[in-house]
């Protein structure tokens, strides 16, 4: 159950042990670690265990294996592609906590980004996380703890993971996805520890090519007039590709709603219009999601880049992330000091979180790019 959680050798322990017949188990968690470093596959491979009919989590047996694929009627998993988590999401959760369990010894509820829960949700979640059933466990998942209401996290016991090495994740890829040796090691590396980002980098086609393209591109700005096409380019990008993610959800949701419903020639009755709306709103919602972790996923890429060319000008000797543009890292190290790129890799995290605080994307990234020419002129 435990072997895709990997690099989380003491969070794997204290979770055994509390499953253990002798173990002390709490009704609350909550799961924190940077993104990518396998909350959600920790919190699963925990529900399993619980539900483990050898109470061990073997990973073979029935109970086991459907918490695995999502089909286990006492474990309920919530993840959201959108903005937040509404409270009407929160309600049902909470009503679904107060059911005894239908076939094992206990029921769970796991949320996923349980950071994108707003003030008002929090409140709604509290009572439930206060005073459970006893055969109820709640699972929150958040990349840190402080990104939770004070009043949650202190009724959760928290567990901590840590990002996994690039060598860890390699092997990871390797032995449960087929990867090749040198492609795994160079995705891995490339994901700076993000497990599903490495698995993208790893199988997708042209993705570690495109990342690559991007880091050059990144390093070769001189003129205002080149970052502003670039950051248009980006945003492009990024829209695109979540605008086809967005799209295809949005689909299928819909025909979803009108097979519930008995629809069969597509005309949607005016008692059930509001419901339609509310899909095409969520649609909405989760686009602009998308676009703000696409555009982060640049940015931290663009970090890891600035990183490296700061590694070489200090002589850190470490290893390099972006092996693959090593020339241009040299190159970039030589021309401008370190405090130059101390100072970019500042401007990067402050892009970032102008994004995260609704500053419209273009205008954060133009903004970005166009210091980071002129300072590396």
């Amino acid at each position: 159950m435990w072997a895709d959680v990997v690099g989380q050798e003491a969070a794997v322990s204290q979770f055994r042990r509390a499953a253990s017949p002798e173990g002390s188990l709490a009704q609350a968690w909550l799961v924190t670690g940077p993104p990518g470093s396998g909350r959600s596959t920790a919190a699963r491979a925990f529900a399993a265990t619980l539900q483990c009919e050898q109470a061990s989590g073997c990973g073979r047996c029935r109970a086991c294996r459907t918490t695995l694929a999502g089909t286990h009627p006492d474990v309920t998993v919530v993840a959201t592609d959108k903005l937040s988590i509404a409270k009407e999401e929160v309600r049902a959760l909470v009503m679904t906590a107060q059911r005894s369990p239908a076939t094992g010894r206990h029921r769970v509820v796991i949320v996923e980004d349980a950071d994108r829960m707003t003030a008002g949700t929090f409140n709604v979640l509290l009572k439930s996380i206060e005073e459970p059933p006893p055969s109820t466990v709640w699972m929150l998942c958040a990349p840190s703890a402080e990104d939770l209401a004070p009043t949650i996290r202190s009724r959760c016991r928290l567990v901590t993971l840590s990002v996994p090495s690039s060598a860890v994740v390699a092997e990871l890829l390797q032995r449960r996805d087929g990867v090749d040796e040198d492609l795994a090691v160079r995705a891995a590396r490339a994901a700076q520890g993000h497990i599903g980002l490495a698995l993208r980098y790893a199988t997708q086609q042209g993705a570690l090519a495109a990342r690559e393209e991007s880091a050059r591109t990144l390093l070769s700005l001189r003129g205002a007039g080149q970052a502003v096409l670039a950051a248009q380019a980006l945003v492009d990008r990024a829209t695109a590709e979540a605008k086809e993610h967005a799209d295809l959800v949005a689909v299928e949701e819909k025909q979803r709603f009108l097979r519930s419903a008995g629809i069969e020639d597509g005309k949607v009755p005016p008692s059930l219009r509001s419901q339609v709306r509310q899909l095409e709103e969520d649609a909405k919602r989760r686009q602009t999601r998308l676009v703000r972790d696409v555009l982060d996923r640049y940015l931290l890429d663009a970090h890891s880049v600035l990183r490296d060319v700061l590694s070489r000008q200090l002589g850190t000797g470490s290893e390099l992330v972006n092996i693959d543009v090593a020339p241009e890292i040299e190159r970039t190290a030589a021309q401008v000091s370190g405090q130059i790129t101390l100072g970019l890799l500042e401007a990067v995290q402050g892009a970032r979180e102008r994004i995260s605080g609704n500053v419209p994307p273009l205008l954060a990234i133009e903004a970005l790019l166009a210091r980071i020419a002129v300072s590396l002129r």
